[in-house]
């Protein structure tokens, strides 16, 4: 029985994957075209973010680092 319920959870995981490249596509919006105008590409606080949580992170392992060597 065990063997089977593997066989579907990776089974579900392939078929997943394999359709999120067809959710995932976005159209840009009216009137914006990425490729002619590049300020129409959207970066908001998404993009603020990620980078607020690297220089944490960089900001945590300088700290760590620096307590292991005293």
């Amino acid at each position: 029985m065990k063997k089977y319920v593997r066989w579907g959870i990776k089974l579900l995981s392939v078929t997943i994957v394999l359709c999120l490249p067809f959710t995932g596509m976005a159209q840009p919006g009216p009137g914006c075209d990425p490729a002619v105008d590049p300020a129409c590409v959207p970066i908001d606080g998404g993009l603020s973010f990620l980078i607020a949580a690297g220089v944490g992170y960089g900001i945590k392992k300088v700290r760590d680092s620096r307590k292991k060597k005293m």
